[in-house]
């Protein structure tokens, strides 16, 4: 345990560029973090009033500060990246290693050999990539191959023992996929030549083959040599296809990175577009684990380090959306028109999409963590002290002026909760007053909630806007839980959302998730309000057919329904089964009515 006071230990920091550490009183590393002025930023974590609980948890448990002074910023973005990939701390964001991703090896030998492999071993060998997947990695060998023959075989083709006979070819040359070096059938400076091409292609470069191949086509085809010539023109083919598949940007475009970001509450999405001679040659996605309150600014200059050194970039330009440090000798472009600003977008759509599976594949396996993350994006979205675990909405129902209803909805954790829905009619009201009956409605629901000390909601959706939702605020007031629970109202026209004394609405993203739950609700409530006033419609109807008839009454009328169940089969009863319910004396009447000739 540490037996300096943190003030001193503050005091003592230097206030150039570093990296900071903190350690618990058990010695754990707790967080790994960069910095400009180190004196500045370490002490902000200890004058600053933190918005969220997991930075003042970090806080509290901080016991001891080391750091490290180096150079430049730049200088303390890479070394932060190391030492959170070395540490893994329990508050910084996750960075996985690429120990499962595939390369290209091209083995260091002569005749070299093109494989794919997931180990990288020091041996002088060339290695290209990491991909993203093997499908890539097969398909891409696979146009190398069906262009260029290469042998498989892992013979040691020194000059001596190709000299001396020590081999045979195989079926491979005799299919015509290899030319033969282990019998000096192909001099060792051809198949070099074709290693030169075959590392353009891999980088993404195919003009120097298809120059070459051109070139060849023409001297044949002139020599008169047409079927070698149909050979060669199937290999440009097969390359200019490869090419139109992969997404050509702007062939001035060359050798860029670009990188963007997306981010919610919880995870943030990078996404790598790898640009070489105008075509896109990698795409790849990562998702970070945010631990504290991490910004879009920190969590892509940390990606960028971390995924250039993951597949080896060289590239010395990057497009980014915003201004970031990285390291020296990188230039930072921010696109703003054009092919480069197009480039970006698509490299967020990419970050959309990938975060959208995401979403769809933890819906399945992971449930509560979807509910979670929803719930939190509607407590940041509606600007609530609490997650909107417990939601209630209401909407009235009249038509004409008729038969007053409203219905109350309730979703728990997102979805509905249909045993909890309840049907209200309108008591207090005299004609079709949307404000009276909402605020009459939100004081029954809530009045009985507070005396059978039930739970109340998070979150108050009214089906309406400034006008009921003042109506509603009147009744939270009159109960004394204004404050208590958080209450909005959302009209239907433009879909705004409106706040207690806020004149100004709110309007979130039509794809917003928040806004679909919320508008999920204000349908619910809408079909259910209505269910019960066409019921309530249909019965008026019926009661007043049956008490048009003289000598029938509202209670007949209730007798004759709950024994025949409808007008249409009283109207066929006999007057004998009428006669059983009702008497001799108003049967002869009902029948008489509904059988008039």
């Amino acid at each position: 345990m540490s037996q300096i006071p943190i003030e001193i230990q503050l005091s003592a920091l230097p206030t150039g560029p570093g990296v900071y550490q903190f350690y618990d009183s058990n010695d754990v590393i707790l967080y790994v973090g960069k910095a400009k002025n180190l004196k500045k930023r370490v002490s902000s974590y200890f004058t600053k009033n933190h918005e969220y609980g997991k930075t003042r948890v970090l806080v509290k448990k901080i016991d001891k500060i080391k750091h490290i002074v180096v150079p430049t910023e730049s200088d303390a973005l890479l070394l932060e990246n190391n030492l959170i990939k070395e540490y893994r701390p329990r508050y910084n964001v996750l960075l996985k290693d690429d120990k499962s991703y595939p390369w290209i090896c091209l083995k260091n030998e002569r005749f070299p050999r093109l494989f794919p492999t997931r180990r990288v071993i020091k041996d002088g060998s060339e290695y290209f990539g990491p991909y993203t997947s093997m499908k890539t990695v097969r398909t891409l060998l696979d146009l190398i191959k069906s262009v260029y023959p290469l042998r498989t075989c892992n013979y040691d083709l020194s000059r001596e023992k190709i000299k001396n006979g020590k081999y045979k070819v195989c079926l491979e040359y005799h299919l015509g996929n290899c030319k033969g070096p282990c019998e000096d059938l192909q001099s060792s400076e051809e198949y070099d030549r074709q290693i030169a091409d075959i590392r353009d292609i891999v980088k993404g470069n195919f003009k120097s083959s298809l120059q070459y191949f051109k070139g060849q086509m023409k001297q044949l085809a002139g020599e008169m040599r047409f079927e070698e010539a149909q050979e060669i023109k199937e290999k440009i083919d097969v390359l200019e296809n490869y090419q139109v598949k992969s997404t050509v940007v702007n062939p001035k475009i060359s050798n860029v990175d670009v990188f963007s970001i997306i981010s919610d509450e919880a995870f943030a999405y990078v996404n790598f577009l790898q640009l070489s001679h105008g075509s896109i040659v990698r795409s790849h996605t990562m998702e970070l684990k945010k631990k504290l309150s991490e910004t879009d600014e920190e969590l892509l200059q940390l990606s960028i380090v971390e995924i250039r050194q993951r597949f080896k970039s060289q590239s010395k330009e990057i497009y980014v959306p915003f201004r970031v440090s990285v390291p020296e000798g990188l230039l930072v472009s921010i696109p703003k028109l054009g092919d480069k600003k197009r480039i970006l977008e698509m490299s967020e759509r990419n970050a959309k999409f990938f975060r959208q599976e995401r979403f769809n594949q933890i819906k399945i396996i992971d449930p509560d963590r979807h509910t979670k993350r929803i719930m939190v994006q509607m407590q940041k979205d509606l600007r609530l002290s609490a997650e909107p675990r417990h939601i209630e909405c209401f909407d009235n129902s009249n038509i004409q002026g008729t038969h007053p209803v409203a219905a109350c909805v309730v979703f728990k954790d997102g979805k509905p909760s249909k045993k909890e829905y309840r049907h209200y009619n309108i008591k207090t009201v005299d004609g079709p007053d949307d404000f009276a009956s909402m605020e009459e409605v939100v004081f029954r629901r809530y009045k009985r909630l507070l005396e059978e000390e039930a739970p109340l909601p998070q979150l108050i959706v009214i089906d309406g806007g400034k006008g009921q939702l003042s109506s509603a605020l009147k009744s939270l007031d009159i109960l004394g839980l204004r404050g208590k629970i958080a209450i909005i109202g959302i009209a239907k026209r433009l879909e705004e959302i409106y706040f207690p004394e806020d004149p100004i609405p709110l309007y979130l993203d039509k794809k917003s998730e928040s806004l679909k739950i919320i508008q999920q609700l204000r349908n619910e409530a809408h079909r259910f309000g209505i269910t019960l006033h066409r019921n309530k419609r249909s019965k008026t109807a019926i009661s007043s057919e049956l008490e048009g008839i003289n000598g029938v009454g509202e209670k007949t009328a209730k007798e004759l329904l709950k024994r025949f169940k409808s007008v249409k089969r009283i109207k066929e009863a006999t007057i004998e089964n009428l006669k059983e319910v009702v008497g001799d004396s108003k049967a002869k009447k009902i029948y008489e009515s509904f059988n008039k000739t």
